[in-house]
């Protein structure tokens, strides 16, 4: 198989949400000019229109009907300080926040679209509180002030309550009705231990919530909420996560997915017939389930390593899912790679599961890529991923570990690397390596990291307490300090992060034992660093001192710093410059 080049198919642009699916109208996000924005869906045809316009991304869009507008969030330079406006249908842009050093977050409209609810750190950067905002007078009113982290999730069918949330760690939370016109909240979901209540979507009667939970149990399944007696009824149990819960407009069918071993599998419920229904897709990932107002089709966003991220449709009358082809692979249809799975034994006969990529030619010993993700409390699953087709095609194997502390395997298993257990999983990484070595066809000398974010934490952990593994290693916006991210990360998002880190009150010396930073004299691998300059989350400090200290003493590091990006890179020009650059990187480290 020929190398794939970096200007190809493989790096168009993707789409990234499903604003509004009407009868005949499809809108929707995404960056197929390099820069996230609103386009269309051409009735009968699969071609697209772009009705957005904005200078900066667009990160967030949703459709007011009444008043045919929509409400977008947008920040700067990757920045996460999302600011919200109305955009017209002739592309006139109004400010509604026009507060750029805070950060909003948008919480439903009311039932007449006349207002919109959000949440904000403006009052003090530790907290999130809830404002109303009148999108006629664009008058803006606190709703509720609170010392956490409150955010608004949608407005009840009557018009006089907000459905929030209190966020008490990355994976517990609580929901309740927040009366507006006294701000007296009602919590409905206390709980003793970790509980997670997420998508909660009100009944036709307004009596009671469906949403998914993991309260008291493993998985996440689908329950119904009584709001008098706040009683849960469980509907529907698996041993995998349910995700991606919605409901129809006539509030008689619910669709969500299950997460099988990271595969995804839509299901519908219909609520008068007591009946599951289900669709096949390929292997993939199923997102943004949204039901067509008619009730004839679901769209949803299926992305799978053989799929780019394309709006989908399942027709409700015979459950037969079709792709729309907003996106193309063209010439690489054939060429792309669908992983198989795996799973080893770790330091303690712990069972880790993972995904392994095999090139098209397997003739020889393959050199390794090992791909870690972010979180941690996220899931390597077999979505599309252009840079690890692309290295696929240069004839690289790819493994993507969830080691342990990742989600999908049940609560327990998300949390064996919390606070003190944190090496436990990058001792996990060891184990992957004499796996790798013993069961396929690797060559030892040939086995590379990357990861970014988290990932590039465990990148850096396993380069500095394992340096005698790797042959490279690629660090993107990765933490090398827990002490300093939790030091100085957005105070609202550290209060959230403490639960899986430990605090730097508490846990000061041990995050000094493990820390990256400290052990940079260790690093033998050539590393590549790549950062964003307005990174809100990982200060970029962080990765601006590893590199500095590793050129004091003459170590081989390449370091690309972006201007205009902040945690994750966005804009589809920068994805092209880095990815090109870590291929060439890994070429030139593994010798091919």
């Amino acid at each position: 198989m020929r190398p794939i080049a970096m200007n190809s198919n493989l790096h168009a642009g993707t789409v990234k949400e499903i604003v509004h699916h009407g009868k005949d109208q499809l809108i929707y996000t995404a960056d197929f000019t390099g820069l996230t924005q609103l386009w269309q869906a051409k009735p009968g045809t699969r071609g697209s229109e772009q009705t957005s316009f904005t200078e900066d991304r667009i990160t967030f869009a949703t459709y007011i009907k009444h008043k045919s507008i929509f409400i977008i969030g947008m920040d700067f330079a990757g920045n996460e300080r999302h600011q919200l406006y109305v955009l017209t249908l002739d592309g006139t842009l109004l400010p509604l926040t026009n507060a750029p050093e805070h950060t909003h977050i948008y919480g439903g409209s009311s039932p007449d679209g006349n207002w919109i609810a959000w949440s904000s750190d403006r009052r003090h950067p530790e907290f999130l509180d809830i404002y109303i905002q009148n999108l006629n007078t664009f008058d803006i009113y606190p709703a509720f002030i609170g010392y956490g982290s409150y955010t608004s999730l949608k407005w009840s069918p009557d018009g006089y309550s907000l459905l929030i949330k209190r966020t008490n760690t990355s994976t517990d939370n609580d929901l309740g009705l927040l009366q507006i016109g006294t701000g007296q909240v009602s919590w409905l979901t206390q709980h003793s231990g970790e509980a997670s209540f997420k998508d909660p979507h009100f009944s036709s009667d307004g009596n009671h919530l469906f949403l998914l939970t993991n309260k008291d149990r493993e998985f996440f399944g689908l329950a119904s909420l009584n709001f008098l007696n706040k009683n849960l009824t469980w509907l529907l149990q698996e041993q995998w996560d349910l995700e991606e819960l919605t409901i129809n407009k006539g509030k008689n069918k619910l669709a969500f997915s299950i997460n099988e071993r990271g595969i995804s599998r839509g299901m519908v419920a219909d609520l008068e017939q007591n009946a599951l229904f289900t669709w096949k897709t390929p292997m993939g990932v199923i997102a943004n389930l949204v039901f067509s107002e008619d009730d004839q089709n679901i769209a949803f966003i299926f992305s799978g390593p053989a799929h780019p991220p394309d709006i989908w449709h399942v027709d409700l009358h015979t459950m037969q899912a079709q792709e729309k082809h907003t996106t193309t692979v063209g010439e690489l249809a054939g060429h792309l790679i669908e992983p198989f799975f795996i799973s080893y034994r770790s330091f303690d006969n712990l069972d880790i599961p993972a995904l392994y990529y095999q090139p098209k030619n397997t003739a020889y010993k393959l050199p390794v890529v090992i791909y870690l993700h972010g979180g941690p409390e996220t899931q390597s699953r077999p979505e599309f991923n252009p840079l690890l087709q692309h290295l696929l095609s240069q004839g690289y194997a790819i493994c993507t570990p969830n080691v342990r502390g990742s989600t999908g395997y049940g609560k327990t298993y998300s949390h064996l690397d919390d606070a003190r257990r944190r090496m436990d999983s990058v001792k996990d990484l060891v184990w992957l390596v004499q796996w790798l070595i013993t069961a396929e066809n690797v060559d030892p000398k040939k086995i590379a990291l990357i990861g970014g974010s988290y990932g590039g934490f465990m990148v850096l952990s396993a380069i500095t307490h394992y340096p005698d593994f790797w042959s490279a290693a690629i660090d993107i916006s990765g933490i090398s300090s827990i002490k300093a991210f939790l030091q100085h990360t957005s105070p609202w998002r550290r209060k959230q992060r403490e639960a899986e880190y430990g605090t730097v009150e508490r846990d000061a010396e041990f995050f000094d034992r493990i820390d990256p930073i400290h052990y940079t004299e260790r690093i033998t691998a050539p590393l590549m660093v790549i950062h964003g300059a307005t990174d809100p989350r990982v200060p970029i400090e962080e990765s601006e001192q590893l590199v500095n200290r590793l050129r004091s003493r003459g170590h081989p590091v390449r370091y690309i710093r972006f201007e205009d990006e902040g945690h994750s890179l966005a804009k589809r020009v920068n994805r092209r410059v880095a990815y090109s650059a870590i291929v060439d990187f890994l070429n030139r480290n593994n010798g091919l």
